[in-house]
């Protein structure tokens, strides 16, 4: 029997402000989004959009939580009064569902005002900083190329003044990828982060040619191994790593909730401020345009034939080498934008960080091993540290 796609959560990332951003970071994706609609002297959400976003996003969903994720750009270009109005809506059509409300920021704009409002209201805010000073700030620069970690630092504690519960997001680079244990041990010691997630970034010019900063396969299969194994000593259930938490789900055959390490994709759409809807946050491109909310419905754009087609492509692509990989059931090809490669055999597809991953995957089989089989026995996953004590050459 086949599962119903409408018996799992969907999920729009919402940008009231477009690809408006108060920052300039040289390897941000998004701010080009703003070429999409050149013409536009404002790309900024309606109160008028915003109430036809919420009250078909809940009506649509099948889960009693709703979660909404405002992203960017930078959402906090818009006003405490925005997010005010979308409360308020998000209660008039809630019908009995439980909201939750996340919200993703570079942490510069962060103030008391907002930290009492997020406090207040019960969002978690995910906060990017890419590690110690001088990593984050090689790269996360403002309109005038001025540095900007000491703002997101005075951001995140006021965060932790007003109780706010938040998460980091950081991204690897080819500058912070080589400090993996420095740049853990920031976000545990200095910052007392519980919850990290980093994405590694891998982006080609106009040409086709991979960015300077873009981390490459060794680096990122060392970083993610050398985090690893820091995280192994003492952290296993006191720090949450999202990547090892979703290799972890895949190694017992369960959803990883990470887009990337997921058999397929497509079910997390992107929503642009006047209501156009893309199949992916990084697909936003014309010829992945699904529609727009004042035309078309949630259900009809992100349960259409043509994005399940997205989804499905993920797998459907796998060249033959990734098919007849140890390892495919913890990567899965990972993100499809990555795919430019040629395989040994000369075929398209495979994933250009795909050495870095099979480096990790090898690494932590015995971890990931020990661990499952303790899950399974309802055991703690945590015992994985004396077992790494015993076992780590």
């Amino acid at each position: 029997m086949v599962a119903s796609p409408f018996a799992r959560p969907l999920y729009v990332l919402a940008k009231p402000a477009g690809a408006t951003c108060n920052l300039n970071c040289k390897y941000c994706y998004y701010l080009e989004k703003q070429q999409l609609y050149p013409r536009e002297a404002s790309r900024m959400m309606s109160d008028e959009l915003l109430e036809e976003f919420v009250r078909s996003y809940i009506g649509l969903q099948t889960m009693m939580e709703v979660n909404f994720t405002w992203h960017g750009g930078e959402p906090l270009m818009r006003t405490v009064e925005f997010f005010q109005k979308a409360l308020v809506l998000q209660q008039k059509y809630a019908q009995g569902r439980r909201i939750v409300n996340c919200i993703q920021t570079n942490g510069t704009l962060l103030n008391d005002r907002w930290c009492e409002f997020f406090a207040k209201n019960h969002f978690l805010v995910g906060v990017s900083i890419d590690g110690p000073q001088d990593f984050h700030d090689e790269y996360r620069t403002n309109k005038a190329g001025a540095p900007t970690w000491q703002k997101v630092v005075n951001g995140i504690k006021l965060l932790n003044k007003y109780g706010v519960e938040w998460n980091a997001m950081a991204v690897v680079n080819d500058f912070n990828a080589d400090y993996p244990v420095e740049f853990y041990r920031f976000f545990r010691d200095e910052l007392k982060c519980r919850y990290l997630q980093f994405t590694p970034i891998v982006e080609r010019d106009a040409e086709g040619k991979v960015t300077d900063f873009s981390v490459d396969a060794d680096q990122w299969g060392s970083f993610l191994c050398q985090m690893f194994d820091e995280w192994l000593k003492k952290d296993v259930g006191e720090m949450f790593v999202q990547t090892f938490d979703a290799t972890l789900a895949n190694w017992m055959g369960e959803a990883p909730g990470v887009c990337s390490l997921a058999p397929e994709c497509g079910h997390a759409g992107a929503m642009e401020w006047n209501g156009d809807v893309y199949s992916c946050d990084h697909f936003v491109f014309p010829e992945y345009r699904l529609g727009n909310i004042r035309e078309n419905t949630f259900t009809e754009m992100l349960y259409s034939d043509r994005q399940k087609a997205f989804g499905r492509q993920k797998s459907e692509s796998l060249p033959t080498q990734c098919k007849q990989c140890d390892v495919r059931f913890a990567c899965n090809g990972e993100c499809p934008k990555n795919r430019f490669l040629k395989t040994s055999d000369g075929e398209d597809g495979l994933n250009f960080l795909c050495k870095g991953y099979k480096k990790f995957f090898h690494h932590v089989r015995p971890y990931m091993d020990f661990m499952a089989a303790e899950l399974k026995a309802n055991r703690d996953p945590a015992n994985v540290i004396e077992f790494a004590k015993r076992n780590m050459k």
